[in-house]
């Protein structure tokens, strides 16, 4: 028995398809994120725009129109109808140093609103420059070092609010 997944277009379209379906689709890969599809004898050019796997969401544009599409599996839909959320915020309150280095150039000030994946700073350790990210969306709470400024291993440098 093939797996089933929920599929919901634009908040608006909801279906189910199954891993056979899915196997079974006359769908020819052309380059990096674009796909020629064949369906009921009909051509589609498809190209994923974006794509987020932790909030299963993904941004497709098919034969020039754009479409928010968020795909589900069992236990995905589980998860949510016991109420619990599979996306949820993480909570890290702090940033420590990963490794002894130098910041080279602090890209965040106390108050600033950042989101996940956002650099916070550059930090110089064995010769590479490492950019630091935000591991989730939030506000910069206080900031401990600047540029710089040499930092120990776990040296607390930033904190959330």
């Amino acid at each position: 028995m093939s797996k089933k997944f929920k599929v919901k277009v634009s908040n608006t379209i909801n279906f189910e398809v199954s891993e056979d379906e899915i196997s079974n689709l006359d769908a020819l890969k052309t380059s990096e994120g674009n796909y020629h599809i064949l369906k009921e004898n009909k051509s589609f050019e498809a190209h994923i725009i974006g794509a987020n796997f932790n909030k299963k969401s993904y941004q497709i544009e098919v034969n020039n129109t754009i479409y928010d599409v968020n795909i589900f599996n069992a236990l995905d839909t589980l998860i949510k109808d016991m109420g619990f959320s599979t996306g949820a915020t993480k909570q890290v309150k702090s940033i420590k140093a990963p490794m002894p280095g130098l910041i080279l150039e602090m890209q965040v000030e106390v108050g600033q609103t950042v989101t996940e994946n956002d650099t916070l700073f550059i930090l110089e350790a064995m010769k590479m420059e490492n950019s630091i990210t935000s591991p989730r969306d939030g506000i910069i709470k206080s900031i401990s070092a600047k540029n710089g400024d040499a930092v120990e291993k776990n040296q607390l440098l930033i904190e959330f609010e």
